[in-house]
């Protein structure tokens, strides 16, 4: 299987071929077939079963942040940055898939795109809304709709993957040593990531805070 999410992350659905994915598997193309009937087949197990280990990832991140808030503001923007950083770096094979997927939507059997969705951002957006949910129920939102309410937060705070830091290099006289200009670019990425979400929770909590009284 992960041959496969390799093969058709890398290549598309279109383009990927059983002999490819059974090449990137070193397993031969007649052993594919022995457990899936054809493409099609392959790349909805594919997409199901990668859709389900990032969602595990992101709501165990879930359950991590939003558990126990007593900052509601402070702490929606700690989730916020997790959700988009390392602590899912887990996901980024799944969001190569979800790239080419994007780009493809019109090639791929509607089934498989169901099965993706179902295993994937429905089931965490069900998991967020019933977090804020929550929240609903303790004061400190209003929430008429979980889903939507979930659906708006991740939206206002969607922010291009927080770079991870890159591991110190080993010169020849054994020191450890990160480029300059690479730690630069990394720091101010991870400004400007800051800024969106803060600003993109600012805006959810407008919408969604409850008044406080006499407010």
């Amino acid at each position: 299987m992960d041959g496969a999410q390799n093969v058709f992350a890398r290549d598309g659905y279109t383009r990927a071929s059983i002999d490819a994915i059974s090449a990137e598997a070193g397993v031969s193309t007649r052993t594919v077939y022995n457990h899936f009937r054809d493409k099609r087949a392959l790349f909805q197990a594919v997409i199901q079963e990668s859709a389900r280990r990032a969602a595990e990832a992101q709501i165990a991140v879930i359950d991590r942040y939003l558990s126990k808030v007593t900052d509601l503001e402070a702490d929606l923007v700690a989730f916020c940055r997790a959700f988009a950083g390392p602590e899912t770096s887990a996901c980024a094979p799944h969001r190569g898939l979800v790239r080419q997927v994007s780009a493809e939507a019109g090639h791929i059997p509607r089934e498989a795109l169901e099965a993706w969705r179902e295993a994937g951002p429905l089931r965490v957006r069900r998991e967020l809304g019933a977090r804020l949910q929550r929240l609903g129920e303790r004061g400190l939102l209003r929430v008429p709709d979980p889903a939507g309410a979930a659906f708006h937060l991740m939206l206002l705070t969607t922010v291009a993957d927080l770079p991870d830091r890159p591991e110190p290099s080993v010169g020849p006289d054994g020191a450890g040593a990160v480029g300059a200009v690479g730690a630069a670019d990394i720091v101010e990425a991870e400004g400007a990531a800051h800024g969106v979400i803060v600003a993109g929770v600012r805006a959810f909590l407008h919408g969604y805070r409850r008044p406080s009284p006499g407010s």
